[in-house]
């Protein structure tokens, strides 16, 4: 609808109407503008095609958000691959529209947390994805976290895997003879090989995964955790694991029970929590959490001056 048009339905002078229709954009409302036949013609936007597909604001707002979502895997195929769907998505759109994908752009920000580097692991990431695609299995040279050692590995690659920060893959171990993961930035060398491998029939994802609180697949075990009052807004707003389940208690303080495995993850998450989270069961994550107290308070009273 034009100007004219739209101030003889609204019995106002076309001022008023240019001055709200600006004002309109810049809240951020999809108005957009047209010429034809020498006239300006203003509407809201509700879609628009890339080729033959229609595409909503909101769909190309969520493409947006998923770049931002992605940013710490930036240099890698899945980084990039979203980022140039959106820079074609730009190019096929007018000044208006380019313009109001900004603006959408702009409102809306997510800024990952801590994660791993992945810019130099393009070629590694690349031939793992062609692995799992392809069911090939993979040589690989992998260096453990904790020992730095090194070890040849036959691999067959089922699943890559995004989690907390990271980049794993899940696939049957030939040297273990189990399904394990291993993280990608550990990995050392890869090549494809020739050798094809059939995912077993007993490996569920889903079911492999669920029971982990991190990364590392371990039998589920009763666990719960108390937590002092000053903890128990902040932990009752987050969900930490899908069997959780949540008790306040009367003093303020708030119990927290999930069936997990993987104890040196749930260590470490405990123990940042300082003085505010006490391990109620099992023992041995108690001891465990125990252990690594008395020896950080051990490490704080050596004494010795900061190197």
């Amino acid at each position: 609808m034009g100007l004219d048009e739209l101030a003889d339905e609204l019995g106002c002078v076309r001022r008023t109407v240019y001055r709200d229709l600006d004002a309109l954009m810049y809240a951020g409302f999809p108005v957009v503008s047209e010429k034809r036949d020498g006239l300006v013609f203003y509407r809201f936007l509700d879609s628009f095609n890339l080729g033959d597909v229609p595409f909503t604001a909101d769909e190309v707002l969520a493409l947006a958000f998923g770049e931002d979502l992605l940013r710490s895997l930036e240099g890698t195929v899945f980084h990039d691959s979203i980022r140039s769907a959106l820079t074609k998505i730009r190019a096929s759109l007018g000044p208006e529209l380019s313009g109001y994908l900004e603006r959408l752009g702009e409102s809306f920000r997510v800024l990952p947390g801590p994660h791993k580097r992945y810019a130099e692991s393009k070629e590694k990431i690349q031939t793992l994805n062609d692995a799992v695609i392809g069911r090939r299995s993979l040589r690989m040279r992998y260096r453990t976290g904790r020992t730095g050692a090194e070890s040849e590995r036959v691999l067959d690659p089922y699943r890559v895997w995004y989690r907390a920060g990271g980049l794993y893959v899940i696939g049957f171990d030939h040297q273990s003879g189990e399904i394990r993961t291993f993280a990608v930035d550990r990995i050392q060398e890869i090549q494809a090989s020739d050798d094809r491998f059939e995912i077993r029939d007993d490996f569920d994802f889903d079911r492999y995964t669920a029971s982990s609180f991190g990364v590392i697949a371990e039998p589920a075990t009763p666990v719960e955790i108390l937590f002092e009052s000053r903890w128990a807004t902040y932990v009752g707003e987050h969900t930490w694991h899908p069997s959780q389940t949540l008790e306040e208690r009367a003093d303020g303080r708030l119990a927290l029970r999930m069936e997990v495995g993987g104890t040196a993850e749930l260590v470490s998450w405990v123990l940042s929590f300082g003085d505010g989270a006490r391990v109620v069961e099992p023992e041995g994550l108690r001891d465990e959490v125990e252990r690594s107290l008395k020896a950080a308070l051990d490490r704080y009273r050596e004494g010795d001056s900061p190197a």
